[in-house]
């Protein structure tokens, strides 16, 4: 098929609004998505037509709510390609999904003394949940160092395995330089080690094909509002055999299959993981952006993506006093972290703002990385399925135009 973008931003109607008087251009994909038509649609069709709580009811509008929702449930499983929709479990997003790995495996296979490998460049929910387990039980964090290019030293990875080291768990592509990491090396070499691993797949599911199966890895996380999807829905991914042997995340309904004050047995998978009443309509909207951009075709995603990386990349260098984090290669997804000069992020963010153009400040819930490049910030522009490279030249004139001023 034929990726037509300005086709395709037809379906975004909140793209054709004006911010000041200015025509919107909107690079804060990073932190979420706009939602095509579609899901706000169906979304919006359930709660008119279908709405009733799932599971266990027998009226016809809980049991089609229901269908609604395990069909959702199917789509997120062939979305990436994991063996069964057991292994599928609905959280309210990646921070939820990393949580429930870091409590429920800390539980279940962590003692004091043990050990988790994180890395340089996590977000913070990657790092605060393990710190709350360092709290509770004495663990250990050990932290994979990068280059000043952004990149993992994967020899400084395998040197952080001993006896006492439990899992790894780190992100698949980074939110603040766009580092696509070697996912299939770091699974490898856990696995080696007999170790198994979490991947943080927020920035990596709206960019390009994640398939569970290749990876290897045994367990994944992502949002669906980072999707084209709705905001407290996302995914764990978790292979069958570490769900059953670790213990549930929260107790309540759904997640049981009988109670007295004696014992409480639990339900099959992937219900243990899922107490109370699960968003149901938002599952239906995720499932609807991951049909979406299946439609479109995530390798055409991909390819229109890194085009308008490199083009924007190539524009930006162009001006004075213009700093850019990582992308040594040019090889990175599609987020470009960076600083002009000695303006400030923050006031490069609102002056860009007051021009209709939406950027990301600060230090993007990755402290410990924006330590590691000697900064108290970046701006960050991050790109989508709908932006354009008549965007990009909006921004980098918006760039000089503040620079300028400065």
């Amino acid at each position: 098929m034929t990726y037509d973008v300005q086709s395709i931003r037809q379906d975004f109607p909140i793209l054709g609004r004006r911010v000041y008087d200015k025509p919107l251009v909107y690079f804060d994909n990073g932190a979420t998505t706009q939602k095509p038509r579609c899901v706000v649609d169906a979304m919006t069709e359930e709660y008119y037509n279908v709405n009733a709580n799932v599971h266990r009811g027998v009226h016809f509008l809980s049991q089609r709510a229901t269908d609604l929702h395990e069909q959702s449930r199917e789509t997120v499983r062939r979305f990436l390609n994991a063996r069964s929709t057991t292994e599928i479990i609905f959280t309210r997003g990646t921070t939820e999904s990393i949580n429930l790995v870091t409590s429920c495996f800390g539980e279940g296979c962590m003692q004091e003394g043990d050990e988790v490998i994180v890395s340089q460049m996590e977000h913070h929910s990657n790092i605060v949940s393990w710190q709350l387990l360092q709290a509770r039980k004495g663990i250990v964090i050990k932290v994979i160092p990068i280059s000043d290019e952004g990149e993992l030293l994967m020899e400084e990875y395998e040197k952080l395995f001993t006896e006492k080291t439990r899992i790894v768990s780190v992100t698949h592509v980074s939110n603040v330089l766009g580092t696509v990491n070697p996912a299939k090396d770091i699974v490898r070499i856990a696995h080696e080690h007999g170790v198994p691993i979490l991947i943080d797949g927020a920035q990596s599911t709206p960019h390009f094909k994640v398939d569970v199966q290749d990876l290897d890895c045994d367990f994944y996380a992502f949002s669906g509002h980072k999707i084209y999807g709705p905001t407290g829905i996302g995914v764990l991914y978790g292979k069958e055999a570490w769900l059953d042997r670790i213990p549930p995340y929260m107790g309540g309904g759904e997640m049981i299959r009988t109670v007295s004050f004696e014992k409480t047995t639990f339900n099959d998978l992937p219900y243990k993981f899922e107490a109370g009443t699960p968003d149901y309509v938002a599952t239906t909207g995720l499932a609807k952006a991951l049909e979406y951009v299946t439609h479109l075709g995530m390798e055409h995603i991909e390819a229109h993506e890194r085009e308008l990386t490199r083009y924007a990349l190539e524009q930006m260098r162009q001006i004075e006093g213009m700093h850019i984090y990582g992308h040594a290669s040019d090889g990175g997804d599609a987020v470009i972290s960076f600083n002009v000069g000695h303006i400030h992020h923050l006031d490069l963010g609102t002056l860009l703002d007051r021009l209709g153009i939406a950027i990301r400040t600060g230090h993007h819930c990755a402290e410990p990385l924006i330590h590691r490049l000697g900064i108290e910030g970046t701006c960050r522009a991050s790109f989508g399925l709908y932006n354009t490279k008549e965007e990009v030249d909006l921004l980098c004139q918006g760039i000089e135009r503040v620079r300028k001023m400065f």
